[in-house]
Parts: structure tokens; C-alpha cells; sequence
């Protein structure tokens, strides 16, 4: 399967570099490159690519904003957030727009292959320990209140699968999750796919923000 990637940054020079290291491998595509928000969303209603590289500092309609809307679309485009540094708030708040992942802008080739990869498959690049740090780090920012329809998303989940969510926002691996609650890993995997689609949310990361967003867990 070719992963079909859409381009979008504000300086021709790098979209034309991403675009040389793409089409060199035989698993990818770069479909389309945008150097502003809105011709972003429209590329991606139009070209339905699986990953979008978006940069987030642009004229007109900046990358987080763009992410938002994609991600809203509900289509099957996956965003990686291009920022300068690891904890930003630009990562934080890609993340908190519906972004499965950030990427260094310094990256490696080799680097952004396998994050392009990783997100195709439907996996996050950002570890949750990352999330986690990212999320207590611009704690100020998070909402005062949860909203009333994710406390009622909440509510949709068994005590267990509670639990679960606690210790995937505290940072823990699946591993570590079964050994404190003294489950199967398996079983761990099977409860972290429900809180998935039970919260209909897309990946591992986005319940970690769920998580501090909702108040279940809170930045120490």
C-alpha cells in the first residue's frame, strides 16, 4: 500500500526537500503540498492523503487551526505536527487539536519516514511520557471545567476501564499498566481499545489528553 502524503509549510525550499526523501521510497506518495492553513483543509477534503506533515507557524490560517479542522473532517488523514522543539506549546497544542504525533523539524530523514509510517498505521508517534509532560508542562492552559459532553463520554466507561485510562495518562506502557493491576497484557490491550472507541478517540495520545483535559487525571 502507498501512503499518500500531503505537504504543508510556508517555505517551498523544505516542502521540495520532503517531497525528493517521499517519492525516493516505494511506499510513499507526496500528493499535494500547501503553503498555508486553509488550502491545507482543502487539499485534504479533495485529495483524502493518509498523513498530513503540517507546519504550524503560517500566514493566514496557522497549523493548529488547520489540524483541527482536518481532524474534524473526520476523513482519513493523520496529522504530524512539524515543530522546532519537543516541549512547545505548538506540540501541545497540535496535540490538543487532534494531532497523532509531532515531529522535529531537524529530524533525520530516516526519522520522518518511520513517523510517516508509524502514523499511517494508525499508531502515535508521541509517547505518552511525552504527552504527559507536554500536558504538566502547559497545565495552564488546559481548560478550568470539563465539558459536559466529555463528562458524559466519561461516563460511558466501566470502573476498569477507568483505571486503565488513569495509568495510560500517568505515562505507564501496556506492561506496566498489567503488572500494577495485575491483569494480562492482553487484557490491557482489549481495555484500552474500548476507552477508544467507547470516547471515539484516535490513538493512545489523544486519551492521555482526554484524560487531563476531563480532570481524571490531574498536572501535579
Amino acid at each position: 500500500m502507498t501512503i499518500r502524503v500531503l505537504l504543508v509549510d510556508d517555505e517551498p525550499l523544505l516542502r521540495m526537500a520532503f517531497t525528493m526523501v517521499l517519492d525516493a521510497q516505494e511506499d510513499m506518495e507526496a500528493v499535494g503540498e500547501a503553503g498555508e492553513g486553509a488550502e491545507a483543509v482543502r487539499l485534504a477534503r479533495r485529495l483524502r492523503p493518509d498523513v498530513v506533515l503540517m507546519d504550524v507557524r503560517m500566514p493566514g490560517l496557522d497549523g493548529i487551526e488547520a489540524t483541527r479542522r482536518i481532524v474534524r473532517d473526520r476523513g482519513q488523514a493523520r496529522v504530524l505536527i512539524l515543530t522546532t522543539f519537543d516541549l512547545d506549546e505548538y506540540a501541545f497544542a497540535g496535540l490538543r487539536a487532534g494531532a497523532s504525533g509531532f515531529l522535529l523539524k531537524n529530524a533525520l530523514p530516516e526519522e520522518l519516514l518511520a513517523a510517516i509510517r508509524t502514523v499511517a498505521a494508525g499508531d502515535a508517534v508521541v509517547s505518552p511520557r511525552i504527552t504527559r509532560r507536554l500536558l504538566e508542562t502547559f497545565a495552564h492552559q488546559l481548560p478550568t471545567g470539563a465539558a459536559g459532553t466529555s463528562v458524559e463520554r466519561l461516563r460511558l466507561l466501566t470502573q476498569r476501564e477507568r483505571e486503565v485510562l488513569v495509568e495510560v495518562a500517568r505515562g505507564l506502557s501496556n506492561a506496566e499498566i498489567a503488572e500494577a493491576l495485575q491483569v494480562a497484557e492482553a487484557t490491557v490491550k482489549t481495555h484500552l481499545g474500548r476507552i477508544l472507541t467507547k470516547l471515539e478517540l484516535r490513538d493512545r495520545v489523544q486519551a492521555v489528553v482526554f484524560a487531563y483535559e476531563t480532570r481524571l487525571v490531574v498536572p501535579t
